[in-house]
């Protein structure tokens, strides 16, 4: 008896997640970073050219690198996946009987009775690939990555940074002084870290108002360290 599996459901829910999960890796660190760059050099200089100058090549830096990072995460993820396939594909061949076990075995903790067990064993084990694919799925819990992940992984990443990134440095190319665009800054940042803390929660099924909180505080303590640092360090 063939276990039905809503593989195109799970797809669109992975992808869904997966995007949701490089938005808010770069747009926490893109509203964060350079909201607290500003703040430390509003500081220290009094030349708004200067914040904006730092500001973009801080922003072009941090959207490579964060596109990097995430392009490496994903090669990474689907050399792990290729690597654990090819050793079940060994296994399969080498110990198949010890495979046919652990089908049993993980059709067990469902609560599938043992003449099913057997039989779902015997009907995988006639084809290796779905045999293979089986296990991967239900033994190593790992999905197959899908093509050019990696790429569009790194691109919403560093997206999402840039965006982020401009949302506190705007400020100060509508100010003329640097504690002008910060104060202009700061009140954008605060704004956008409220919200996008709020919903970073809701998606993730946490604490709306907990997760707002949690972010904005934490860009707040970042900026607000680098600006009394600078402050220090310039006298």
């Amino acid at each position: 008896m063939p276990i039905p599996i809503p593989h195109h459901a799970d797809e669109k829910h992975s992808m869904s997640m997966a995007a949701i999960r490089d938005f808010v890796v770069g747009m926490s660190d893109g509203l964060t970073v350079p909201f607290a760059l500003s703040a430390g050099l509003s500081g220290a200089v009094h030349s708004n050219v200067i914040i904006i100058t730092a500001g973009i090549a801080e922003i072009i830096a941090g959207t490579i690198s964060m596109g990097l990072g995430g392009y490496l995460a994903g090669q990474t993820e689907v050399e792990h996946y290729e690597g654990e396939k090819k050793r079940e594909e060994h296994e399969v061949k080498v110990i198949p009987q010890e495979e046919l076990d652990e089908i049993k075995n993980i059709l067990e903790t469902y609560g599938i009775s043992p003449h099913v067990r057997q039989g779902v064993a015997n009907d995988l084990a006639k084809d290796h690939k779905k045999w293979v694919d089986f296990m991967m799925r239900f033994e190593l819990g790992l999905e197959k990555p899908r093509p050019h992940q990696a790429f569009k992984s790194a691109f919403r990443i560093g997206l999402s940074y840039a965006v982020g990134g401009m949302i506190p440095l705007s400020a100060y190319f509508l100010t003329t002084q640097p504690l002008q665009g910060l104060i202009y800054s700061s009140i954008m940042t605060v704004i956008c870290l409220i919200i996008f803390g709020y919903f970073k929660a809701k998606v993730t099924h946490q604490s709306p108002v907990k997760g707002a909180l949690t972010v904005t505080l934490t860009g707040i303590v970042a900026a607000g360290a680098a600006f009394a640092i600078a402050r220090l360090i310039n006298g």
